[in-house]
């Protein structure tokens, strides 16, 4: 299935990313030897997509360097448009509407998952409305211990999956989705909890692996999945 263009967010400066260069946005900081956004690009290059319009912030220029120097597949278009150093999520795509003029997709430049991103477009579809958000079960970084009566511990359990679904980051919207962003609009907030109150905004659940690349342990964590060769998403990326 051929994917819709897709808009990455890269505007991060990585600032929890102790232990990494101050200088290098967080979209180019490696795993395997290749940027976190080089994976994300070809976690959708595998499926499908083509056009590719990076939404650039901190360091925009070494961003631009990476997707000019870096050698895509024949039909693969990667742009990169300065979308402003302070700009949030929601501003930065607002900065880039005039490169989509029908569905697209949207995702940000520091999660990988193991996710059919045809059937995300499909269910997307399906549904009808105006935006979804691929929902996951993210696991938790710590045990947790199991109660019984009168508080007795029980057991513990080694870093369980969250009950609760969160924004996984992987998302289909439609165009009018963009109309109701502002340059100071954060996706996540106002954008996103409107068209959920408007009846706007469906959920695709991911139960496959997810993570992103926020610290300093997810860049280990993420590092040591690709060296063993267990990393769950290397089976959906084109290499």
């Amino acid at each position: 299935m051929l994917l819709p263009p897709v808009a990455i967010l890269c505007g991060g400066r990585g600032t929890r990313l102790r232990g990494h260069d101050a200088g290098v946005p967080k979209p180019l900081v490696e795993v395997g030897g290749r940027p976190i956004l080089w994976h994300v690009i070809q976690l959708y290059l595998a499926q499908g997509a083509r056009r590719f319009v990076l939404c650039a912030g901190f360091r925009h220029r070494a961003v631009a360097a990476f997707a000019a120097d870096t050698a895509w597949p024949d039909g693969a278009e990667v742009t990169c448009v300065d979308t402003g150093l302070d700009t949030p999520t929601g501003g930065r795509l607002r900065r880039v509407r005039d490169h989509f003029d029908g569905t697209f997709m949207a995702t940000y430049a520091d999660g990988v998952a193991d996710l059919d991103l045809a059937a995300l477009l499909s269910r997307h579809r399906e549904h009808g409305r105006a935006a979804t958000v691929t929902v996951v079960r993210p696991e938790l970084p710590f045990g947790v211990a199991a109660l019984g009566p009168d508080d007795a511990v029980t057991g513990f359990h080694e870093k369980p999956r969250s009950e609760h679904w969160i924004n996984g980051g992987f998302f289909c919207f439609e165009p009018r989705v963009l109309d109701a962003l502002r340059d100071d609009s954060v996706l996540e907030r106002e954008p996103l909890e409107a068209l959920a109150a408007a009846g706007e905004l469906h959920a695709h659940r991911h139960d496959g692996f997810w993570a992103c690349l926020d610290t300093h342990k997810d860049a280990v964590r993420l590092e040591d999945l690709w060296s063993s060769g267990q990393a769950p998403w290397r089976a959906r990326i084109a290499t």
